[in-house]
Protein backbone atom coordinates (compact mmCIF):
# COMPACT_ATOMS: atom_id res chain seq x y z
CA UNK A 1 0.00 0.00 0.00
CA UNK A 2 1.21 3.27 -0.75
CA UNK A 3 2.58 5.42 2.08
CA UNK A 4 0.69 8.84 1.69
CA UNK A 5 2.23 12.19 2.47
CA UNK A 6 -0.48 12.17 6.13
CA UNK A 7 0.75 8.90 7.10
CA UNK A 8 4.57 10.15 6.39
CA UNK A 9 3.72 13.28 8.67
CA UNK A 10 2.26 11.58 11.33
CA UNK A 11 5.66 9.41 11.52
CA UNK A 12 7.94 12.39 11.21
CA UNK A 13 5.88 13.95 13.92
CA UNK A 14 4.75 17.28 12.09
CA UNK A 15 2.10 18.61 10.00
CA UNK A 16 1.43 17.77 6.37
CA UNK A 17 2.45 21.37 5.24
CA UNK A 18 6.15 21.00 6.59
CA UNK A 19 6.07 17.50 4.92
CA UNK A 20 4.97 19.29 1.76
CA UNK A 21 7.26 22.32 2.25
CA UNK A 22 10.53 19.52 3.19
CA UNK A 23 9.89 17.68 0.34
CA UNK A 24 9.52 20.32 -2.22
CA UNK A 25 12.14 22.10 -1.07
CA UNK A 26 10.31 25.57 -1.25
CA UNK A 27 11.59 29.04 -0.51
CA UNK A 28 9.30 28.94 2.62
CA UNK A 29 11.52 27.73 5.97
CA UNK A 30 12.05 24.17 7.26
CA UNK A 31 14.77 23.68 9.94
CA UNK A 32 17.59 21.90 8.10
CA UNK A 33 17.78 18.91 10.77
CA UNK A 34 13.41 18.45 10.31
CA UNK A 35 13.66 18.45 6.54
CA UNK A 36 16.47 15.87 6.67
CA UNK A 37 14.68 13.81 9.17
CA UNK A 38 11.68 13.71 7.19
CA UNK A 39 13.68 13.18 3.66
CA UNK A 40 15.28 9.84 5.46
CA UNK A 41 11.63 8.52 6.48
CA UNK A 42 10.78 9.23 3.16
CA UNK A 43 13.00 6.89 1.70
CA UNK A 44 12.70 4.51 4.33
CA UNK A 45 9.16 3.81 4.07
CA UNK A 46 9.46 4.37 0.35
CA UNK A 47 7.29 7.69 -0.07
CA UNK A 48 6.17 8.45 -3.61
CA UNK A 49 4.22 12.04 -4.66
CA UNK A 50 1.28 11.76 -5.69
CA UNK A 51 1.56 14.02 -8.75
CA UNK A 52 -2.12 14.32 -9.64
CA UNK A 53 -2.87 15.40 -6.17
CA UNK A 54 0.24 17.99 -6.39
CA UNK A 55 -1.38 18.63 -9.80
CA UNK A 56 -4.45 19.58 -8.51
CA UNK A 57 -3.34 21.47 -5.71
CA UNK A 58 -0.40 23.73 -8.23
CA UNK A 59 -2.33 23.55 -11.47
CA UNK A 60 0.67 21.81 -12.87
CA UNK A 61 1.38 18.63 -14.91
CA UNK A 62 4.77 18.56 -13.43
CA UNK A 63 5.61 17.41 -17.22
CA UNK A 64 7.61 18.73 -19.38
CA UNK A 65 7.85 18.52 -23.52
CA UNK A 66 10.94 17.74 -25.32
CA UNK A 67 10.78 18.24 -28.99
CA UNK A 68 13.46 17.44 -30.84
CA UNK A 69 14.55 17.22 -34.87
CA UNK A 70 16.45 13.86 -34.89
CA UNK A 71 16.29 11.81 -31.82
CA UNK A 72 19.24 9.64 -32.70
CA UNK A 73 21.85 12.39 -33.63
CA UNK A 74 25.14 12.25 -32.31
CA UNK A 75 24.12 14.98 -29.80
CA UNK A 76 20.57 14.66 -28.89
CA UNK A 77 20.49 11.80 -26.55
CA UNK A 78 23.46 13.82 -24.21
CA UNK A 79 21.53 16.42 -24.31
CA UNK A 80 18.00 14.98 -23.10
CA UNK A 81 20.18 12.96 -20.41
CA UNK A 82 21.02 16.63 -18.98
CA UNK A 83 17.42 17.39 -19.20
CA UNK A 84 15.97 14.26 -17.64
CA UNK A 85 18.51 14.35 -14.94
CA UNK A 86 17.47 18.01 -14.00
CA UNK A 87 13.87 17.10 -14.22
CA UNK A 88 14.66 13.80 -11.88
CA UNK A 89 15.66 15.96 -8.80
CA UNK A 90 12.44 18.03 -9.20
CA UNK A 91 10.30 15.33 -9.58
CA UNK A 92 9.45 15.94 -13.41
CA UNK A 93 8.85 13.78 -16.04
CA UNK A 94 9.49 14.35 -19.90
CA UNK A 95 7.82 13.53 -22.88
CA UNK A 96 10.06 12.96 -26.31
CA UNK A 97 8.69 14.36 -29.41
CA UNK A 98 10.67 13.49 -32.53
CA UNK A 99 9.97 16.14 -35.57
CA UNK A 100 11.93 14.50 -37.92
CA UNK A 101 13.24 17.82 -39.22
CA UNK A 102 9.82 18.95 -40.12
CA UNK A 103 8.35 22.27 -39.22
CA UNK A 104 4.88 21.31 -39.62
CA UNK A 105 5.39 18.42 -38.25
CA UNK A 106 6.82 20.02 -34.56
CA UNK A 107 4.07 22.70 -34.84
CA UNK A 108 1.68 19.67 -34.15
CA UNK A 109 4.18 18.64 -31.72
CA UNK A 110 3.40 21.87 -30.10
CA UNK A 111 -0.08 21.47 -30.23
CA UNK A 112 -0.52 18.15 -29.24
CA UNK A 113 2.00 18.61 -25.71
CA UNK A 114 -0.37 21.62 -25.11
CA UNK A 115 -3.36 19.49 -25.30
CA UNK A 116 -1.78 17.68 -22.70
CA UNK A 117 -1.35 20.16 -19.98
CA UNK A 118 2.21 20.15 -20.00
CA UNK A 119 4.16 22.82 -17.77
CA UNK A 120 6.81 24.33 -20.67
CA UNK A 121 8.55 22.97 -23.80
CA UNK A 122 12.62 22.20 -24.44
CA UNK A 123 13.23 21.98 -28.22
CA UNK A 124 16.68 20.55 -28.58
CA UNK A 125 18.80 20.79 -31.90
CA UNK A 126 16.91 22.01 -35.39
CA UNK A 127 18.49 21.76 -39.18
CA UNK A 128 16.49 25.56 -39.57
CA UNK A 129 19.12 27.79 -39.46
CA UNK A 130 18.08 31.28 -39.85
CA UNK A 131 14.42 31.13 -39.83
CA UNK A 132 11.95 32.50 -37.24
CA UNK A 133 10.51 29.65 -34.78
CA UNK A 134 7.32 28.02 -35.58
CA UNK A 135 5.55 28.57 -32.02
CA UNK A 136 2.25 29.15 -30.84
CA UNK A 137 2.94 28.35 -27.33
CA UNK A 138 -0.56 29.44 -25.67
CA UNK A 139 1.91 31.39 -22.71
CA UNK A 140 3.83 28.44 -21.84
CA UNK A 141 7.62 28.65 -20.83
CA UNK A 142 9.84 27.28 -23.08
CA UNK A 143 13.80 27.08 -23.73
CA UNK A 144 16.04 26.41 -26.67
CA UNK A 145 18.94 24.50 -26.76
CA UNK A 146 21.88 23.49 -29.08
CA UNK A 147 19.85 25.93 -31.73
CA UNK A 148 19.16 29.90 -32.43
CA UNK A 149 17.40 31.38 -34.76
CA UNK A 150 18.16 35.18 -36.20
CA UNK A 151 17.27 38.02 -33.67
CA UNK A 152 16.54 35.24 -31.17
CA UNK A 153 17.99 36.55 -27.46
CA UNK A 154 16.93 35.20 -24.20
CA UNK A 155 15.73 31.45 -23.98
CA UNK A 156 18.55 30.08 -25.59
CA UNK A 157 21.16 27.52 -24.18
CA UNK A 158 24.05 27.67 -27.11
CA UNK A 159 27.70 26.11 -27.19
CA UNK A 160 30.23 29.08 -26.91
CA UNK A 161 31.22 28.18 -30.58
CA UNK A 162 33.97 31.31 -30.27
CA UNK A 163 36.02 30.18 -27.34
CA UNK A 164 36.20 26.20 -28.47
CA UNK A 165 37.17 27.24 -31.64
CA UNK A 166 39.71 29.93 -30.03
CA UNK A 167 40.69 27.10 -27.64
CA UNK A 168 41.86 24.72 -30.78
CA UNK A 169 43.75 27.31 -32.41
CA UNK A 170 45.55 29.28 -29.93
CA UNK A 171 46.43 25.23 -28.67
CA UNK A 172 47.84 25.13 -32.40
CA UNK A 173 49.68 28.24 -32.16
CA UNK A 174 50.99 27.61 -29.18
CA UNK A 175 52.96 24.53 -30.26
CA UNK A 176 54.96 26.72 -32.68
CA UNK A 177 52.27 26.47 -36.23
CA UNK A 178 52.65 29.13 -38.44
CA UNK A 179 50.68 27.84 -41.12
CA UNK A 180 47.57 26.98 -39.31
CA UNK A 181 44.93 25.37 -42.70
CA UNK A 182 40.76 25.62 -41.32
CA UNK A 183 38.15 23.18 -42.46
CA UNK A 184 34.74 24.44 -42.00
CA UNK A 185 31.18 23.92 -41.95
CA UNK A 186 28.97 24.84 -44.83
CA UNK A 187 27.99 28.44 -44.92
CA UNK A 188 24.52 29.35 -43.38
CA UNK A 189 25.48 27.53 -40.15
CA UNK A 190 26.31 29.80 -36.75
CA UNK A 191 28.82 27.53 -35.99
CA UNK A 192 30.52 27.60 -39.24
CA UNK A 193 30.56 31.27 -38.79
CA UNK A 194 31.72 31.43 -35.66
CA UNK A 195 34.38 28.84 -35.63
CA UNK A 196 35.64 30.71 -38.21
CA UNK A 197 35.59 34.18 -37.04
CA UNK A 198 37.33 32.67 -33.92
CA UNK A 199 39.84 30.97 -36.00
CA UNK A 200 41.03 34.51 -37.54
CA UNK A 201 41.43 36.20 -34.42
CA UNK A 202 43.47 34.01 -32.96
CA UNK A 203 46.26 34.12 -36.32
CA UNK A 204 45.70 37.77 -35.47
CA UNK A 205 46.52 37.92 -32.17
CA UNK A 206 49.51 35.76 -32.91
CA UNK A 207 50.82 37.97 -35.52
CA UNK A 208 49.85 35.22 -38.21
CA UNK A 209 48.72 36.17 -41.42
CA UNK A 210 45.61 35.32 -42.47
CA UNK A 211 46.05 33.28 -45.89
CA UNK A 212 42.60 32.62 -47.92
CA UNK A 213 44.66 29.36 -50.06
CA UNK A 214 44.34 27.99 -46.32
CA UNK A 215 40.51 28.10 -45.93
CA UNK A 216 38.36 25.19 -47.10
CA UNK A 217 34.62 24.60 -47.02
CA UNK A 218 33.44 21.17 -46.38
CA UNK A 219 30.24 19.82 -44.80
CA UNK A 220 30.45 18.21 -41.22
CA UNK A 221 31.40 14.48 -43.09
CA UNK A 222 34.62 12.65 -43.49
CA UNK A 223 34.37 13.18 -46.85
CA UNK A 224 34.83 16.69 -47.43
CA UNK A 225 37.49 16.80 -44.91
CA UNK A 226 39.56 14.46 -47.21
CA UNK A 227 39.53 16.62 -50.44
CA UNK A 228 40.62 19.51 -48.87
CA UNK A 229 43.36 18.13 -46.55
CA UNK A 230 44.56 16.86 -50.45
CA UNK A 231 44.27 20.58 -51.22
CA UNK A 232 46.24 21.68 -48.22
CA UNK A 233 48.92 19.09 -49.25
CA UNK A 234 49.68 20.37 -53.09
CA UNK A 235 49.86 24.14 -51.97
CA UNK A 236 53.86 25.14 -53.33
CA UNK A 237 53.71 26.39 -48.94
CA UNK A 238 51.77 23.21 -47.20
CA UNK A 239 50.44 24.01 -43.74
CA UNK A 240 51.89 22.59 -40.76
CA UNK A 241 48.24 21.99 -39.01
CA UNK A 242 44.97 21.65 -39.79
CA UNK A 243 41.83 23.10 -37.47
CA UNK A 244 38.84 21.03 -39.00
CA UNK A 245 35.67 22.23 -37.21
CA UNK A 246 34.23 19.03 -36.65
CA UNK A 247 35.97 15.25 -35.61
CA UNK A 248 34.41 13.89 -38.74
CA UNK A 249 36.42 16.07 -41.12
CA UNK A 250 39.68 15.95 -38.72
CA UNK A 251 39.11 12.10 -39.63
CA UNK A 252 39.19 12.74 -43.22
CA UNK A 253 41.91 14.98 -43.06
CA UNK A 254 43.98 12.58 -40.91
CA UNK A 255 43.07 9.98 -44.08
CA UNK A 256 44.73 12.39 -46.86
CA UNK A 257 47.47 13.32 -44.63
CA UNK A 258 48.08 9.14 -44.21
CA UNK A 259 47.58 8.62 -47.60
CA UNK A 260 50.34 10.86 -48.91
CA UNK A 261 52.63 8.98 -46.80
CA UNK A 262 53.26 11.93 -44.06
CA UNK A 263 52.44 11.25 -40.27
CA UNK A 264 50.22 12.91 -37.82
CA UNK A 265 51.37 14.50 -35.92
CA UNK A 266 55.06 14.30 -36.83
CA UNK A 267 54.84 16.33 -40.31
CA UNK A 268 51.28 17.72 -39.61
CA UNK A 269 49.24 18.09 -36.62
CA UNK A 270 45.21 18.07 -37.06
CA UNK A 271 42.78 18.77 -34.35
CA UNK A 272 38.65 18.78 -34.56
CA UNK A 273 35.51 20.05 -32.24
CA UNK A 274 33.07 17.88 -30.60
CA UNK A 275 34.73 15.15 -29.09
CA UNK A 276 32.96 12.52 -30.59
CA UNK A 277 33.56 8.66 -29.63
CA UNK A 278 35.61 8.42 -32.70
CA UNK A 279 38.12 11.32 -31.51
CA UNK A 280 39.50 8.82 -28.84
CA UNK A 281 39.53 5.36 -30.96
CA UNK A 282 40.82 6.67 -34.09
CA UNK A 283 44.41 6.15 -35.12
CA UNK A 284 46.31 8.74 -34.01
CA UNK A 285 43.83 9.66 -31.59
CA UNK A 286 42.37 13.18 -32.29
CA UNK A 287 43.08 16.38 -30.16
CA UNK A 288 39.44 18.33 -30.08
CA UNK A 289 37.11 20.30 -28.32
CA UNK A 290 34.36 19.31 -26.02
CA UNK A 291 30.39 19.84 -27.34
CA UNK A 292 28.57 20.69 -23.90
CA UNK A 293 25.81 18.25 -24.71
CA UNK A 294 25.17 17.21 -21.03
CA UNK A 295 25.75 20.64 -19.34
CA UNK A 296 23.55 22.63 -22.31
CA UNK A 297 20.55 20.01 -21.47
CA UNK A 298 20.94 20.03 -17.76
CA UNK A 299 21.16 23.99 -17.92
CA UNK A 300 18.44 24.20 -19.99
CA UNK A 301 16.04 22.29 -17.64
CA UNK A 302 17.31 25.08 -14.85
CA UNK A 303 16.44 27.55 -17.21
CA UNK A 304 12.54 26.41 -18.15
CA UNK A 305 11.96 25.54 -14.42
CA UNK A 306 12.81 28.74 -13.35
CA UNK A 307 10.81 30.61 -15.29
CA UNK A 308 7.83 28.33 -14.24
CA UNK A 309 9.04 29.55 -10.74
CA UNK A 310 8.22 33.48 -12.26
CA UNK A 311 11.74 34.31 -12.59
CA UNK A 312 12.35 36.67 -15.48
CA UNK A 313 13.54 35.68 -19.01
CA UNK A 314 17.52 35.92 -19.59
CA UNK A 315 18.48 38.40 -21.90
CA UNK A 316 20.90 37.10 -23.96
CA UNK A 317 21.44 33.19 -24.71
CA UNK A 318 23.35 31.22 -22.22
CA UNK A 319 26.52 30.20 -23.25
CA UNK A 320 28.37 26.94 -22.17
CA UNK A 321 31.97 26.44 -23.05
CA UNK A 322 34.01 23.60 -23.95
CA UNK A 323 37.25 22.14 -22.88
CA UNK A 324 40.22 21.16 -25.17
CA UNK A 325 41.02 17.49 -25.16
CA UNK A 326 44.52 17.19 -26.13
CA UNK A 327 45.50 13.62 -27.43
CA UNK A 328 48.00 12.25 -30.46
CA UNK A 329 47.28 14.15 -33.21
CA UNK A 330 48.68 17.59 -32.11
CA UNK A 331 51.91 16.02 -30.93
CA UNK A 332 51.34 17.47 -27.48
CA UNK A 333 49.81 14.47 -25.54
CA UNK A 334 50.25 13.38 -22.17
CA UNK A 335 51.30 16.44 -21.03
CA UNK A 336 54.08 18.13 -22.92
CA UNK A 337 52.31 21.20 -22.56
CA UNK A 338 50.36 22.81 -19.52
CA UNK A 339 46.87 22.81 -20.03
CA UNK A 340 45.20 25.10 -17.18
CA UNK A 341 44.69 28.14 -19.81
CA UNK A 342 42.38 25.61 -21.69
CA UNK A 343 40.60 23.97 -18.69
CA UNK A 344 39.10 27.33 -17.50
CA UNK A 345 35.14 27.15 -17.47
CA UNK A 346 33.59 29.96 -16.91
CA UNK A 347 29.97 28.64 -16.46
CA UNK A 348 28.82 29.22 -12.96
CA UNK A 349 29.13 26.60 -10.20
CA UNK A 350 25.86 26.55 -9.71
CA UNK A 351 24.76 25.77 -13.23
CA UNK A 352 27.00 22.77 -13.48
CA UNK A 353 25.49 19.61 -13.05
CA UNK A 354 27.30 16.84 -10.73
CA UNK A 355 27.38 13.56 -13.27
CA UNK A 356 26.80 10.53 -11.84
CA UNK A 357 29.65 7.86 -11.79
CA UNK A 358 29.24 4.28 -13.26
CA UNK A 359 29.03 1.93 -10.88
CA UNK A 360 32.59 -0.24 -10.87
CA UNK A 361 31.40 -4.47 -11.65
CA UNK A 362 31.20 -6.72 -9.37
Amino acid sequence: MAVTLHALAQAAGVSVSTVSRALSNSGHTVNEGTRQRILTLATELGYRPNILARGLRTDRSFTIGIIVDNIVSPFTPIIIRGIQDYLKTKNYFSVIINADWDPEAETEAVHQLISRAIDGIIFVESWLHGASPPLDLADKPYVFVHRLFAGMSGNCVLVDEQFGARLAVEHLARLGHRRIAFIGGPQGWYASADRLAAYREVLQEYGIDFDPALVREGNWEVQSGYPAAKEFLALPQPPTAIFAANDLMALGAIYAIQEANLSVPKDMAVVGYDDREIASIARPTITTVTLPGYEMGYVSAQLLLSRLEGQAEAQEPVRIRGRLIVRESCGAADGKIPLDHYQTHTTPPELLPRRRQRAEPQ
